[in-house]
């Protein structure tokens, strides 16, 4: 099947990247440049992955009226990126306001404008307790949207909505992804800060696979606890 796959720069979508070239013929990939404090750190690394897989085709789309227009602490013109575990409460500060309906839906007229049959989104297990827009009953929503509103019928691919990012560190190791060339932390400094709900969740899902982190980190304390039951 072609496809077009969402790529941030991050451990899921790279890893969303690969196992499609596994499984299906990439088109391309698209990022979205929406003013999040990590999107320069985080559309670099897709940009190289994309020149690591061949010269894969590559759209970056603009979109300056979300950091302009929305709240959350997530964009430049947000407040400060709380720390602390990723499943915390403070997290729903880093929300973006129907972030990937947009994108989504952006993403579905550039895959049929690609000659794409399908898009692929990394949204996994670990983003449902926080982002409204990562669960299954939206993604399901937005499939059958998509399905309806193009000549394509372009299909809505989410092949780790049931995994955990362990599961897909685990994954893309088997895939013999650098994860050095991939960016977390919200926060967007030179390094990793090691702090953030980001960093926190990427630090445990390599020490719960079993696998050496290859990320610098500003520092690693300790990392907290999951909170006892989900926001």
């Amino acid at each position: 099947m072609k496809c077009l796959v969402l790529l941030s720069g991050g451990m899921d979508s790279v890893t969303a990247l690969y196992w499609a070239r596994q499984h299906h013929d990439v088109v391309g990939a698209v990022s979205f440049d929406y003013g999040s404090k990590h999107n320069a750190k985080e559309i670099a690394l897709a940009a190289w992955h994309c020149d690591h897989l061949g010269s894969l085709y590559h759209d970056i789309v603009p979109l300056p009226f979300i950091n302009q227009l929305f709240t959350s602490d997530l964009l430049q013109s947000g407040g400060e990126i709380p720390d602390g575990h990723y499943a915390e409460e403070t997290m729903k500060r880093t929300v973006v306001p129907f972030r990937n309906g947009i994108m989504l839906a952006i993403a579905a007229g550039l895959a049929e404008s690609r000659g794409a049959e399908a898009l692929v989104i990394a949204s996994h297990s670990g983003d449902h307790a926080i982002y409204p827009d990562c669960r299954e009953p939206f993604m399901h929503a937005m499939a059958t949207a998509m399905t309806e509103g193009t000549y394509a019928r372009i299909e809505l691919l989410r092949p780790f909505i049931d995994l955990d990012k362990t599961a897909i560190a685990t994954l893309g190791h088997s895939l013999h992804i650098d994860y050095a060339k991939t960016w977390s932390c919200y926060k967007g400094h030179a390094r990793h800060c090691g702090t953030c709900g980001t960093c926190v969740e990427r630090r445990e899902a390599f020490l719960l696979a079993g696998l050496p982190d290859p990320t610098p980190y500003e520092s690693t304390p300790t990392l907290p606890p999951a909170p006892l039951s989900s926001p």
